[in-house]
């Protein structure tokens, strides 16, 4: 998986300040698109472990509330082993004292429950670690 941002001090992605992660990737192509260039998966660069750590560094202060997953589509199936790591690093070191929410295109009905997580691995667990879904084309 590729990412196209973090953002350390983030206001505009959910409540409070939190830490923002810009995937790559997105299928959807939804007209009026804010951050179109993250629609190529390969646009950015790679996320591995050393961005796993800034994120967890970046979650530290008390007056940060949490992740907020954003793209780029964080569901596009590809993207889904990417961030899992992320998710599962997030709730061992920070429990739930922050929270995690996730914009995507996908329907939370239709698309996630009633296809993904039957076909995809990863699904089910990436859900128990989020606390809000903003889901549906933008």
């Amino acid at each position: 998986m590729n990412f196209a941002d973090i953002k350390q001090n983030d206001a505009a992605n959910g409540p409070g300040i939190r830490v923002s992660l810009f995937v790559s990737g997105c299928t959807h192509h939804c007209k009026g698109c804010f951050n179109e260039v993250t629609w190529d998966f390969n646009y950015g660069n790679p996320f591995t472990s050393q961005e796993i750590d800034l994120i967890i560094e970046y979650l530290k202060p008390s007056h940060v509330c949490g992740l907020t997953l954003l793209g780029g589509e964080p569901m596009e199936p590809q993207n889904q082993p990417g961030i899992l790591p992320l998710l599962r690093k997030v709730r061992e070191v920070y429990g739930n004292t922050k929270t995690i929410w996730m914009y995507t295109g996908y329907l939370f009905d239709r698309d996630i429950c009633g296809r993904m997580c039957k076909e995809l691995p990863e699904t089910e667990e990436i859900l128990s670690y989020l606390d809000v879904i903003m889901d549906g084309p933008y």
